[in-house]
């Protein structure tokens, strides 16, 4: 016998145990999706999203940089819904983004965004495609004129890729360029001087590669101030009235590759160059809702399931608080060791992406497919830098950071 909604379930663990249900004899009907089923405390089936918890056993930690990890609450709603999502019986892939469902869905991804980050209602919040590297072109198109100058601060390989296409658009100046140091720190507040008549000032908050932050965010007064915050965004609580424009790929802390949020405000709208392509003008996708052509529709339905689940975790209070205490683990364990090390500034160490080095380099590949075989995928250094690079985003539990600090542990005696 199927139990239902209510039914007592003697025999079962109580709540806070995952109970995974999938399309079998327990669900035997095309319109009936189980998927996350808690057990409440009176031992009754509760249909509910599950917050805390490792549902599926096999599944790996993931400390790839980007696409990065997903809350697995979300994977396993997306999964539930896959074949009938809102009881339409087509897959949330095959409704028309015009449809009144998935035009109500965007819509309700938007507001739950605009309550996490306590979004002005004076900012547009666009759901664009070309991810945030299109941004790079979208950010001058929008926002400068020929001629006009840019200020940047050249902290990273992203905030050069940055530069490297705005100079198409503009002239560009580089206030702080960290390069010759390695990429190891950020500037100190005051450091530089921002041209007062420059278009805007662009900066990376958090420079995936390297693994260098910002600590703080730059008074740039007058001047509008870019924020290309792709792999820190939800990460912790943040001001967006300090900023012009905020600019955000998916794949990192939001949901999967293919979308990039822009958060403009709105007397930044309505400036585009003639050559800007209808997509990426912020006055056009403003106006038609960011679906002035069809919108990427499953990542951004994931990207509202993702939002409600920073909202359940306790917003980004709480994200702040969990995102500093597995850096703050993972950081420490490093600096206590002889094995290991990390290149960074202390001062200027990202929560989001830990790069560290191994004493012994030739053993890097092992650490890796150790790391694999156990469990620990995707920790080898991104290509330019070498190394060991742990991708440690909102979906990544302190569960994971501390396996990874136990196999380190165990690697280290080993080979140490």
């Amino acid at each position: 016998m199927r139990p239902t909604h209510g039914d007592r379930c003697e025999g079962f663990p109580r709540f806070s145990d995952i109970v995974l249900v999938t399309a079998t004899a327990w669900a035997p009907c095309r319109r009936v999706a189980l998927g996350r089923l808690p057990i409440s405390e009176d031992r009754r089936w509760q249909h509910a999203l599950v917050i805390t918890g490792r549902i599926n056993p096999m599944r790996v930690y993931n400390f790839s940089a980007g696409p990065a990890m997903l809350p697995e609450p979300v994977l396993a709603q997306a999964q539930a819904e896959l074949l009938d999502w809102n009881g339409s019986g087509m897959s949330v892939m095959e409704v028309s983004h015009r449809s009144k469902e998935f035009v109500a869905c965007a819509a309700e991804a938007e507001a739950t965004l605009r309550e996490v980050m306590e979004i002005p209602d004076n900012y547009k919040v666009l759901f664009l495609q070309g991810g945030a590297f299109g941004q790079f072109a979208g950010v001058p198109m929008n926002l400068s004129a020929e001629g006009d100058e840019v200020d940047f601060l050249l902290t990273g390989d992203w905030s050069a890729k940055g530069i490297k296409e705005a100079a198409k658009y503009v002239t560009t100046n580089a206030l702080v360029d960290e390069k010759p140091g390695n990429y190891t720190k950020v500037p100190p507040a005051g450091s530089y001087q921002v041209n007062p008549n420059a278009a805007y000032l662009h900066y990376t908050p958090n420079e995936t590669i390297r693994g260098v932050e910002f600590g703080y965010v730059p008074d740039t007064g007058d001047v509008p101030l870019v924020a290309d915050l792709s792999s820190t965004i939800l990460s912790r609580p943040m001001d967006v009235s300090k900023f012009g424009v905020i600019f955000a790929g998916a794949q990192k802390n939001m949901g999967p590759s293919g979308m990039c949020v822009v958060i403009v405000r709105d007397d930044l709208i309505g400036r585009a160059r003639t050559i800007t392509p209808s997509p990426w003008d912020y006055a056009q996708m403003a106006a038609a809702d960011s679906m002035l052509n069809t919108p990427p529709t499953f990542g951004w339905y994931l990207l509202g399931l993702v939002y409600k689940w920073v909202q359940a975790q306790g917003g980004l209070t709480a994200m702040g608080e969990r995102n500093k205490a597995k850096a703050d683990a993972l950081y420490g364990f490093i600096d206590g060791s002889d094995f290991y090390s990390n290149p960074v500034q202390p001062d200027s160490r990202s929560w989001m992406n830990v790069p560290f080095l191994i004493a012994k380099p030739e053993l890097d590949k092992t650490f890796v497919a150790q790391a694999a075989d156990a469990g620990l995928t995707n920790l080898a250094g991104h290509r330019s830098v070498g190394g060991m690079r742990a991708s440690i985003y909102n979906a990544m539990p302190l569960e994971g950071v501390q396996a990874l600090i136990d196999f380190m542990k165990e690697f280290e005696r080993t080979n140490g």
